[in-house]
């Protein structure tokens, strides 16, 4: 067991851990303002926004990467726009598995930071405005420090899950060791050579992962209801 540790590749894993944080952070500066926006918002149109953000949740992740590996090829205007202006190629690239993971992972990050916004008391939120706060201090020294439960969900699942994902980083990423092999893409191979060993550990690895995910989220939002005095 301990030789077959020794002898596994584990490039694939720093490179998903390296995707999973880089998704997360731009996630997180992208949907913030967006995610109060929305929580704010009475407007008709906001159904709307709130069905397209949600869309990966529902899509095959193959619909979802074909219609990406459409818009990141050369021949199309975002692809070309890349390639011409940046000297990036968004195909079977490092760079293009990160976009594709935003767009993947996007309702991971932006329905709990939404649901946190909206859980705030709306008095606190005018007392802000009232001492002379303008709207990014409130969301910043007001909103997030009374929404740590959600913050702290938003980041963790929307790590995991970028850490996760499978169908959209093969179409879009493919499998260039060192560039876009991620782990899951790595278990694939692996299963298709009958490594079944090595899938057996990397499976494992990537189970325990995701069950010291959710189980750091319940137990931090349990100590959280508690010191609250709050309950479900």
């Amino acid at each position: 067991m301990f030789e077959i540790l020794s002898q596994l590749n584990y490039e694939p894993f720093v490179l998903s851990f390296k995707l999973a944080t880089l998704t997360s952070i731009i996630l997180f500066i992208v949907t913030l303002p967006l995610a109060w926006i929305l929580s704010q918002s009475t407007s008709k149109t906001k159904p709307f926004f709130e069905a397209l953000s949600a869309l990966p949740l529902v899509l095959p992740p193959s619909v979802l990467g074909f219609y990406l590996l459409i818009a990141f090829s050369y021949d199309s205007p975002i692809g070309a726009f890349f390639e011409e202006t940046f000297g990036i190629k968004l195909l079977f690239s490092f760079s293009g598995l990160v976009i594709a993971s935003c767009f993947y992972s996007l309702p991971f990050m932006l329905q709990p930071l939404q649901s946190g916004f909206e859980s705030i008391n709306k008095n606190m939120l005018e007392a802000s405005y009232i001492a002379g706060k303008s709207k990014l201090q409130t969301i910043f020294k007001v909103a997030l420090p009374n929404m740590k439960p959600a913050l702290i969900t938003a980041l963790i699942v929307t790590f995991a899950h970028t850490v996760g994902e499978f169908g959209v980083v093969l179409m879009v990423g493919g499998s260039i060791p060192s560039e876009t092999k991620v782990a899951s893409v790595a278990v694939y191979e692996m299963v298709e050579l009958m490594d079944y060993k090595s899938a057996h550990i990397y499976s494992a690895l990537m189970l325990l992962m995701s069950f010291l995910v959710l189980l750091s989220i319940y137990i931090f939002n349990a100590k959280h209801n508690r010191k609250f005095g709050l309950s479900r």
